[in-house]
């Protein structure tokens, strides 16, 4: 039996890399899958990649950082599937996560801020109300190892990060009666076109690569959304090729 069996899942930033990979992913294992993200040709494009692949899906076009549309996109979802049961915040502005610190902006921080912690924020508050319903919701956010290692120089970027984690803590410990986990994961994978696009260097890791987003990262997702992992929540796990091996565990 397919592991998200009659599961309803939103998936943040599911247009491209890893938001892409668990959008697929999830629906392959019997999930229907809300594919969120700003551009409506590239959720359309996903929408129909899971389609021609037998799963259900629909596009629910929406920028994070835009709290009028995360109501209306949780909403819409609604309106198609009658209920949500996992929650994927994924989405992230990567073209502003650069800056050294004694130049780092409140504006460009805020923008780190808006579409990191502040959206995950709005999106586990629309979607609470569906995810306790069942007692069985789960919420993935992802964090990243920059703010575990203090990453020169993505001051900005490891400081939303972080942010992350700590809301993630605090909701699970708020929301665990309810049956609804939160867990964060903390990636070192991307394709290299995203890595480029946001400035960040291929890391030097001992599996000596990085992950995929398809075979390495879209399946921790995927175990902790299922009921595997219903007895984890407020952990950071890191699929990141041992990059953080004994750091900040």
């Amino acid at each position: 039996m397919p592991r998200l069996e009659g599961k309803v899942a939103i998936v943040t930033g599911a247009s491209r890399g890893i938001g892409r990979a668990t959008a697929k992913l999830f629906a392959a294992e019997g999930a229907k899958v809300a594919v969120l993200a700003r551009t409506a040709d590239s959720v359309a494009t996903v929408v129909s990649d899971i389609e021609h692949a037998g799963g259900e899906a629909i596009g629910v076009t929406c920028d994070v950082s835009d709290p009028q549309q995360i109501e209306a996109a949780v909403a819409q979802v609604i309106v198609a599937y009658g209920r949500i049961d996992i929650l994927v915040n994924n989405a992230f502005d990567p073209s502003v996560v650069s800056s050294p610190i004694i130049e780092l902006s409140v504006e460009q921080l805020q923008r780190n801020f808006d579409t990191g912690p502040i959206a995950h924020l709005r999106m586990m508050q629309a979607c609470f109300p569906h995810l306790k319903a069942n007692r069985e919701g789960r919420i993935i956010n992802f964090a990243s190892v920059a703010g575990v290692h203090g990453m020169v120089p993505y001051g900005p970027y490891a400081m939303a990060k972080e942010a992350i984690r700590a809301l993630t803590r605090v909701a699970a410990r708020e929301w665990g009666p309810y049956g609804v986990t939160v867990n964060n994961v903390l990636p070192v994978a991307a394709t290299y076109d995203e890595m480029t696009e946001a400035g960040v260097p291929a890391p030097n890791t001992p599996l000596a690569r990085l992950g995929s987003p398809e075979e390495d990262i879209a399946p921790v997702v995927l175990f902790l959304a299922s009921r595997d992992a219903q007895f984890l929540t407020g952990y950071s796990l890191s699929p990141d090729g041992g990059m953080m091996i004994d750091s900040a565990r």
